[in-house]
């Protein structure tokens, strides 16, 4: 590694983690003064202005510039879409179990006298709570409605356009629609106007400041000097060099990030969009590998700088910090040929050497990937960063068709965030809807529709498991009761979207998305080209187990009685110890290539899909499903009681989405393959995730590494859509348990994401621990 990176890499991670209330102090006086202004023009006055008042701050050694803080990885106050979440948590987020911030008294005292009472009842949280807080209470043990208090992210913009264009450009386009548009759309492109004004201040505050310290670090002077001019063309016109291409392309996700403060904008397929940039250098001699390797993984380490507030609850379900950057490499080229060049390999290279938690690196799979692409790709899984993650073009690309995606669009598919799938540059997936917990609907199918924790009747009575005189009866209630929870979560994610297009219209965004400025229309309405909306079911793995403990236990063996069960649920398994070891050990489970087992999570997972295709999300696009869980599958879990897998209660669910419970998977990873492959890829066009850990001595021979790409190689046939690896021994995650300090650095693969493991609660810790490990193939 170059000593600049390394020198970087240093300061970045030796710098504390704070709350920042400064662009909240400038955007509740943009709003003060702007109180006759549409909600369109207040968001586009609050974001020129902290372009051009943010403190900014640069490195010297730093090839790439920008942040929405001075400070690198701080937590940014927003009010537009949180207020009351922060002023409960602001004294307790410094100690809370995950994700924890350092906040100044000082800005405690700020927040409070001139944040607050502006803001009270006003954020895109107070004004859900107003408008559907009942609804969405009502149903929250078993389904997360998410995008509650912060502005919509897990979306791609279209970096090519950008960097094409740029801000001068984007601009022109914008004020010629302005001068033929109806007056509905006059703010739209007024709002486009001014941003891209403030955009271009921006960049030039970071050359006036790279040229001001410069005459303070003669080292670096004439690197700063270079950057500097950078930024200054870039305020002015399209990208023309590589280092100009990296650096438009960064600030444009840091605009992103001041404007909506929310996670995974995600820049798609990297090595096919800076492609032509980087080719042109080399075959000029203005660049070469080690030079642009260098530029590279300095954006690497700008990825790491942006992290994410969210509110304690939030954080068990996004544990670690997960911004999102999900970059692709290789998959196929618009003739359905295999694609990949230099850039792939010079990305997997940087994470190779760096190992940190961001971007989130994907390598895109198909028959005929290369196999010096595939090599190299496994080679840097081998490292134990958690990365890269692989994803399948042969399960993916033809069902993405199927949601009425065009071919072309399909081929050029991207990832946003953990393993969301989508278009590059046309599409507001809302990717992240919600979470709807499967285990939970049984548990109240089993149980007259009450909590098996709290005795509440959270759905309707349709018997019990005491009741039902045959498992086709049990199944029927079991779809009624999810039935019954899709009708009552759809009107909430309808609450969520209508609030969006009121409280946080966002004109930058908008200006990268295909058919918003020809439209004339935000993307929060409905402008993107594509407008689909994704919710996850939670988790196949632990319904597939414990539908199989009941059918054969219970109805086909009828080894244990019904009532039996029913009580040892109730009672958490309290006197009942027998009967738990008994539903673990003696009925099969998924993760084993057991056909009938899977084949019963299989079913009820396309139940779920069909049912909500039958639904239009507010921006007139389809619901479609996904199988991932961030890291909600631990506190999703302190939600379900005692289940008849042989679950206790409260404890976690199986992790990913598509994963077998930890510790049942007993047959080995191709067995665990082959039980996923049972799953139909439509259920998983949201994106679907698949967790495997394997020691790190497996890829200690060339054997080892070969086997493993045969078995990446199996993935592709078997039409799975995604897999990704922990390597890392047991003994060290208890090492760093132990002893965080020296440990730091160690990252660990949580869901669909790389997190620092010491950074993560506990509970999280320990279900990663106790998944099963693989020694060979």
């Amino acid at each position: 590694m170059e000593n600049r990176i390394q020198i970087l890499k240093d300061k970045m991670l030796s710098q504390p983690r704070y709350v920042s209330i400064e662009q909240a102090l400038i955007i509740t006086r943009t709003y003060k003064e702007h109180e006759g202004e549409s909600a369109q023009m207040k968001r586009a006055y609050a974001l020129y202005n902290a372009l051009n008042e943010l403190e900014i701050g640069i490195e010297p050694e730093e090839l790439i510039v920008g942040n929405r803080t001075k400070g690198v990885r701080y937590g940014v106050v927003f009010p537009e879409s949180g207020i009351s979440w922060v002023d409960q948590e602001l004294e307790t987020i410094d100690s809370r179990p995950q994700d924890r911030f350092q906040v100044r008294p000082e800005d405690i005292e700020t927040f409070r006298k001139e944040i607050l009472p502006y803001w009270k009842g006003k954020s895109l949280e107070d004004v859900l709570r107003k408008r559907a807080g009942d609804q969405i209470d009502a149903i929250s043990k078993v389904v997360k409605i998410n995008q509650k208090d912060h502005a919509q992210g897990h979306i791609c913009p279209n970096v090519a356009e950008w960097l094409q264009k740029g801000p001068q450009g984007l601009k022109e386009e914008a004020s010629q629609h302005l001068k033929n548009c109806t007056e509905e759309q006059k703010d739209f492109y007024r709002s486009i106007v001014l941003i891209m004004e403030g955009v271009q201040e921006f960049m030039m505050r970071y050359h006036d400041l790279l040229m001001k310290e410069a005459d303070t670090s003669p080292e670096h002077a004439a690197t700063m000097k270079q950057v500097a001019e950078i930024c200054a063309n870039l305020s002015k016109r399209p990208a023309q060099t590589f280092h100009e291409a990296v650096q438009s392309m960064w600030f444009l996700f840091v605009i992103l990030h001041m404007e909506s403060n929310a996670s995974s904008f995600s820049p798609g397929r990297l090595d096919k969009t800076l492609y032509p940039y980087y080719k042109k250098d080399k075959e000029e001699l203005l660049i070469n590998d080690q030079e642009a390797l260098e530029i590279i993984e300095c954006l690497w380490l700008k990825f790491n700088q942006i992290v994410y507030l969210r509110n304690k609850n939030s954080a068990k379900y996004f544990a670690g910090f997960p911004i999102g950057f999900n970059i692709a490499v290789g998959g196929v080229d618009e003739n359905g040929q295999d694609f990949s060049n230099e850039l792939s390999h010079l990305f997997l290279t940087a994470q190779e050497e760096l190992g940190l938690p961001q971007p989130n690196l994907s390598v895109r799979l198909h028959e005929h990937t290369n196999e010096e692409l595939l090599r190299h790709a496994v080679k840097v899984v081998s490292k134990g960063s958690g990365m890269p993650q692989f994803f399948n073009d042969k399960a993916i690309v033809h069902e993405l068709e199927k949601l009425g995606i065009s071919h072309k669009d399909a081929l050029d598919y991207a990832i946003v965030g953990c393993v969301e799938l989508t278009t590059q540059g046309n599409n507001l997936g809302w990717s992240d809807a919600a979470m709807f917990n499967m285990n939970k609907v049984l548990e109240l199918t089993l149980n007259h529709g009450k909590c098996l924790l709290t005795g509440q009747q959270l759905g309707p009575d349709l018997g019990s498991l005491s009741t039902y005189r045959s498992f086709d009866a049990l199944q029927e209630a079991f779809k009624q009761m999810i039935l019954y929870f899709i009708d009552k979560m759809i009107p909430c994610c309808e609450e969520v979207e209508k609030a969006h297009i009121d409280i946080l219209p966002t004109g930058f965004l908008s200006s990268v998305i295909d058919d918003c400025m020809e439209k004339g229309l935000d993307v929060t309405k409905g402008g993107a080209h594509y407008n689909l909306s994704g919710i996850q079911m939670i988790q196949v793995a632990n319904l597939a187990d414990s539908l199989a403990a009941i059918k054969h236990m219970v109805y086909d063996e009828k080894r244990i009685e019904p009532q039996a069960l029913e009580h040892a649920l109730q009672t958490n398994f309290e006197h009942d110890e027998v009967m738990r070891q008994m539903l673990l050990n003696r009925v099969p489970k998924y993760g084993n290539d057991v056909e009938w087992v899977d084949e019963l999570g299989a079913k009820w997972a396309q139940f779920f899909r069909d049912t909500l295709r039958n639904y239009t999300n507010y921006r007139g696009g389809i619901y479609h499903s996904g199988m991932y869980t961030v890291s909600a599958h631990v506190p999703m879990g302190q939600n379900v009681g005692a289940s008849a897998d042989g679950r206790l209660s409260q404890t976690p669910l199986a992790d990913g989405g598509l994963s077998a419970v930890y510790g049942r998977d007993l047959k080995g990873p191709t067995a665990v393959l082959k039980s996923v492959s049972r799953l139909k890829d439509d259920c998983t066009t949201n994106g679907g995730l698949l967790n495997m850990k394997f020691l790190p001595e497996f890829f200690a021979t060339e054997s080892g590494i070969q086997k493993f790409c045969n078995f990446l190689r199996t993935f592709v046939d078997l039409e799975i859509p995604h897999i990704q690896f922990n390597v890392v021994r047991r003994e060290d995650l208890l090492a760093a348990q132990k002893h965080p300090e020296q440990y730091s650095s160690l990252t660990v693969r949580v869901a669909g994401y790389t997190a620092y493991f010491t950074e993560l609660a506990g509970d999280l810790q320990n279900e990663i621990i106790a998944r099963t490990s693989y020694d060979n193939i």
